[in-house]
This record gives structure tokens, C-alpha cells and sequence, in this order.
């Protein structure tokens, strides 16, 4: 993919929708372009994060490992984006993110999002805000999933209590 191509993309992608073009040439700059096998890991479970990646191609798997299960909980595809804590703490990876199919991911650091807050603060405010967004809708929704589970799971001991005390 030439840059002219994947200044193109980005522009489709909605983490990018408020950027200018200027805006997104400089983080286009800024960026590493990486391309991963199908297979290959993006990022591991449990080990130290200090970037981001959005998938400009391909799709991946994330991933929880616990004891010896393993747990899918996301695909994703062009314009997604995984990592994203690992630009505010470099505190261990939640998963492991596998390339389903080859994989072209920018893969953006601490230090690229220093640097552009440095040159064009107002895109760097523009990502985080729009990163932040991703976050609070995954968080809803992983939010309502717990809350149903808890409503499962407390009809299921009224159920058992009914079935015992039969």
C-alpha cells in the first residue's frame, strides 16, 4: 500500500474523521507501517505494551488466555484499532491479538503521539477524543454483558433453590 493509498484509507476510517489532511500526512509520518503474516501475533497476553496499531488491511483475533482456556472475544477488521491502553500505561497486554489473514497495521508509540502533540496538538486532541469514544462504547457494552450475566446468574440460584427445595 503507497502512501497515497493509505492517506486514503485513513481519511475512510472514523478514528481519522476529524483530521485534516495536513493532520493525517504528519501522523501518517510519524507512523510505522507493519505487516503481519496470518497466524502471527500483533501483541501478546501479559507482556509490557508501549504502542497502539490500527488495521489498515487484514483482520485479527483478540484473544484472553486463563489457566489452560482460551477465550475469542473480538475480530477485527480495516479501520480498527488495538493497544490503545499501551499509550497511557505500560502496564501488560489484556490479550493476545493474532492476524487472522496478512495484516497491514499502522503502529503508533508513546513517542509518536508525543511528538504529534508537539507539531499538531490539535490532532493529537482529535485521536485521543476519538479514541476515548471507542473506549466508552466497548466499555457500555462489555458493562451491559456483565450485567446480564450477574441476571443469569441469579435466576439460575433461584432456579436451583426452587428444584432443591421441590
Amino acid at each position: 500500500m503507497d502512501p497515497a493509498e493509505t492517506l486514503a484509507l485513513l481519511q475512510r476510517i472514523p478514528l481519522f474523521a476529524e483530521f485534516t489532511l495536513d493532520e493525517l500526512k504528519t501522523f501518517l509520518e510519524l507512523t510505522d507501517t507493519v505487516r503481519f503474516t496470518a497466524g502471527s501475533y500483533v501483541v501478546r497476553q501479559d507482556e509490557a505494551g508501549d504502542c497502539m496499531f490500527v488495521i489498515l488491511d487484514g483482520k485479527a483475533r483478540v484473544r484472553h488466555r486463563r489457566k489452560n482456556q482460551e477465550f475469542d472475544l473480538a475480530v477485527l477488521g480495516e479501520g480498527d484499532f488495538l493497544g490503545e491502553l499501551a499509550l497511557v500505561d505500560e502496564g501488560p497486554r489484556m490479550a493476545d491479538v493474532l492476524a487472522e489473514t496478512e495484516c497491514v497495521c499502522l503502529k503508533a508509540s508513546q513517542a509518536v503521539f508525543r511528538v504529534l502533540a508537539g507539531v499538531q496538538p490539535a490532532a493529537a486532541l482529535k485521536f485521543f477524543v476519538a479514541v476515548a469514544r471507542v473506549v466508552v462504547t466497548r466499555m457500555r457494552k462489555t458493562n451491559a454483558r456483565y450485567i446480564d450475566s450477574l441476571f443469569l446468574v441469579g435466576r439460575n440460584r433461584a432456579l436451583m433453590r426452587d428444584l432443591i427445595n421441590d
